[in-house]
């Protein structure tokens, strides 16, 4: 018998297009003879899939099946390709809980607090070797105050940034004191972000992306490392997606203890926040110092074939179909069981 793979996709932001993109690259990785792979598609008005014929089949939310033809189509596994909300955030991985399906990626708690990117800073401080930029946090409430807070508990240059969201949106780096509210305006109504700000003081140092998993045996497996070489002033949205803003470097030139100690402090990261499934984690390593700084850790990465960790697994040696593979057969074998 063939698992049964609901491959969830879409969204609620402005992330949505590349969660198709990525959606679409795993379901063509996936091993078919060994795979029923059903994409669904998530948005604010509906839940549904298409069928190969064009019709639009909805979801049922109570156990999250598919009536096509008369014939009632269960999942054994749902694999969460949708980054930003509801995907990302653990509002998705909570209703599987709810009903009882497996799933690919993190907890509803860790996906849910990793999305806030100052309180997981808070849960990893203390962590050896790993360093966290001074930062403040500003609510809607501060708003009114935000600029005069910055000024007196932070250094220029700023980053100044949505504390919740991805793609760097609504991000922007701040040099002076006359680009701050602009750039705090532009965070502060970012779409979809929630009205929190985060301000961190700039580390100058070499970027780097670096995914992390947990396979089939319950090992946890880290990938080499990308660097992240942009010709814009920092990696902002269109670094990432537009071609040839970005130069990524896989895998990437670390010296043996570089890589020991990121590898080190990356599992610890994926232990202290109790993640599952695949995630990556983001850094500086500081010029003139050496020093690991946390920048976030994105628990649905994209799925492109120029995205991080495809390229990752590719310089691991790895083929992506046999990694997608691992994460179901992992997400399977590691699920809870419901008590009725």
């Amino acid at each position: 018998m063939k698992t049964k793979v609901a491959l969830i996709t879409g969204g609620y932001t402005g992330e949505a297009e590349v969660s198709f993109k990525s959606a679409a690259f795993v379901q063509e990785q996936l091993d078919k003879d060994k795979y029923d792979i059903c994409p669904i598609t998530i948005t604010l008005d509906t839940w549904f899939h298409v069928t190969d014929a064009g019709i639009k089949i909805p979801v049922n939310r109570a156990d999250f099946s598919l009536d096509i033809d008369g014939h009632v189509l269960t999942f054994d596994i749902a694999f969460i390709i949708l980054h930003g909300s509801p995907g990302e955030d653990g509002r998705l991985q909570g209703y599987l809980d709810m009903i009882g399906i497996p799933y690919t990626s993190c907890g509803a708690l860790t996906s849910a607090l990793t999305m806030n990117k100052e309180y997981t800073k808070a849960v990893i401080v203390g962590i050896q070797d790993l360093h966290v930029a001074k930062s403040v946090l500003l609510f809607r409430t501060n708003r009114e105050d935000a600029k005069e807070i910055v000024q007196r508990n932070l250094i220029l240059p700023y980053f100044v940034k949505p504390n919740a969201g991805g793609s760097s949106i609504g991000m922007s780096k701040v040099k002076a004191l006359s680009e701050l509210q602009e750039a705090l305006d532009k965070a502060f109504d970012a779409p979809n972000t929630g009205c929190q700000v985060l301000v961190e003081e700039f580390v100058t140092g070499r970027e780097f992306s670096q995914g992390i998993f947990r396979n089939a045996k319950g090992e946890l497996v880290v990938l080499p490392a990308t660097e992240v070489r942009t010709t814009r002033e920092f990696f902002d949205f269109e670094a990432k997606y537009v071609a040839g803003l970005t130069e990524e470097i896989t895998p990437a030139d670390l010296t043996d203890e570089q890589k020991e100690r990121a590898s080190r402090i990356i599992q610890d990261i994926y232990v202290r926040l109790d993640c599952k499934g695949m995630v990556r984690v983001d850094f500086f390593l500081e010029t003139g110092t050496d020093k690991f700084y946390f920048i976030e850790i994105n628990t649905i990465p994209g799925q492109t074939p120029q995205s991080f960790i495809p390229q990752q697994v590719r310089a691991a040696g790895m083929k992506e179909g046999d990694f997608y593979a691992e994460l179901i057969e992992a997400a399977i074998s590691s699920a809870p069981k419901l008590q009725k």
